[in-house]
């Protein structure tokens, strides 16, 4: 199916473009989006019309979205979340998450801008991309930690140890080896 692009789409064209995609893809993304339209004759002559218009509007948004940009270059948000000793999760940190916590710091955005590579499902620094416009993007860091604390420790770069191994590991140097480490079954070593 052939359709007219009415704003960037990543991965397919700039605005005013002729691409050739799915019809699935058209019918169930793009036209419901307002992204494009059918590549249809009225259609061609009436965006031809309305061109200089449509790309006033374009560059208009994509001015104020690099504004928005340069005055929240660097943010940097932080998630408590409950995790196990190896620094999994209970659960993962989703696109709502991190839309919640921006809106929190002071960049209003929807879990639809919030563009995630990969699921976060441990403790740690991530860096999270937002798309503001289709032509501006602005990278986000993300701390995900158990708690304030540890988020500051993560922050400085400082390697958070699993809750109860600094015990642990003062446990075994009282021991003399006559009884196993609380927790682990392991003897220490003599």
């Amino acid at each position: 199916m052939d359709v007219i692009l009415l704003q960037r789409v990543e991965k397919l064209g700039q605005m005013g473009e002729v691409v050739k995609v799915k019809p699935g893809y058209a019918r169930n993304y793009l036209l419901p989006q307002k992204k494009a339209v059918r590549a249809t004759k009225e259609n061609l002559a009436r965006f031809e019309a309305e061109r200089a218009q449509l790309e006033a509007q374009n560059l208009k948004r994509r001015e104020e979205a690099e504004r928005v940009a340069e005055r929240v270059a660097g943010l940097a948000v932080v998630l408590l979340r409950q995790a196990g000793e190896s620094g999994q999760l209970y659960g993962s940190v989703s696109a709502r998450d991190i839309a919640d916590a921006t809106t929190e710091a002071g960049l209003t955005i929807t879990r639809q801008q919030v563009v995630l590579d990969h699921p976060i499902k441990a403790l740690g620094l991530y860096q999270v991309r937002i798309v503001l416009h289709p032509e501006v993007v602005i990278s986000v860091t993300v701390n995900v930690a158990r708690t304030l604390e540890e988020a500051e420790k993560q922050a400085r770069g400082e390697r958070v140890a699993a809750p109860g191994a600094e015990e642990r590991a003062n446990l075994a140097q009282l021991f003399d080896g006559a009884a196993p480490l609380p927790g682990t079954g392991e003897q220490p070593d003599v």
